[in-house]
């Protein structure tokens, strides 16, 4: 039988998938890291006011909506100012170790890419938390606001003169809303789902939550989105493979076209 040209299907290559134990050490490290960082900046309670009165301020010259509004919604009902407690308490740090694992297994490219920027945010955050140290609205006496974990639990934070365990005046940025951003757009970027979208509904909540509770200002999470836009912008998403598809599988990779392969030979 005579052999014929026919285009190449390649197998689709996955991208190797990091150590596992380098990346827990690094993680961890960079856990670490950011925790000593954050208690490195405490101690500026006069400093923090004075920063917490000057945003207050600054959002009302731009006519930013008042955190209370969010807040009064909250406090209609005893259930879910609870609710908006719990997932402020728990959801943070829960949901970004979930995405960092799921890409990790299913998309290591894409986990490599977003550890970076996640690195990226957060040391910079941290730089913010140790020269601007910011009160929360739940502790400005001119915002009016209610501190709804201490009213109706549960809270995360002790008495501020003797918390040791956080750094409460490291409001700007809100790394509660950046990561959460980051995990929906990780997610939109790394999946092809037509639900995919519906990621967005976690940082819209987590901005909702976290205003509402007082623990942030509107300024904290365009901050946060900032320093993400600018992560994102440095460090490029990879480029999409024939493994990292959505439904179905992998897609096969067709060659270029001229390339051809002898088929059919021996048949």
């Amino acid at each position: 039988m005579n052999a014929r040209t026919e285009p190449e299907t390649a197998e689709p290559v996955q991208p190797a998938r990091p150590p596992i134990v380098r990346e827990l050490l690094l993680v961890a490290g960079l856990f670490l890291v950011y925790k000593v960082g954050r208690q490195l900046a405490t101690g500026h309670t006069a400093e923090a006011f004075r920063n917490a009165a000057d945003v207050w301020h600054a959002e009302r010259r731009l006519h930013l909506p008042g955190e209370g509004a969010v807040q009064s919604l909250l406090l209609h009902g005893d259930v879910l100012v609870r609710v908006a407690n719990t997932y402020y308490a728990t959801v943070h740090f829960p949901a970004t170790l979930a995405f960092l694992v799921w890409l990790y297994l299913r998309r290591p490219a894409h986990y490599v890419w977003a550890r970076r920027v996640l690195a990226a945010v957060t040391a910079a955050a941290l730089v913010l938390h140790l020269t601007f140290p910011l009160a929360p609205p739940r502790m400005l006496t001119a915002a009016g606001l209610t501190d709804t974990a201490r009213v109706y639990g549960p809270s995360v934070y002790g008495p501020p003169q003797t918390d040791q365990l956080s750094n409460q005046f490291a409001a700007m940025p809100s790394l509660h809303f950046g990561w959460a951003l980051m995990v929906a757009v990780g997610l939109i970027v790394a999946t092809r789902s037509r639900w995919r979208w519906l990621w967005l509904l976690h940082p819209l909540v987590t901005l909702l939550v976290i205003v509402g509770t007082a623990n942030h200002y509107w300024l904290d999470a365009i901050v946060a989105g900032a320093l993400l836009g600018a992560a994102l912008a440095v460090i490029r998403v990879p480029v999409r493979t024939a493994a990292t598809t959505g439904r179905g599988g992998p897609r096969p990779v067709r060659a270029k076209a001229g390339d051809h392969v002898l088929v059919g030979a021996g048949r």
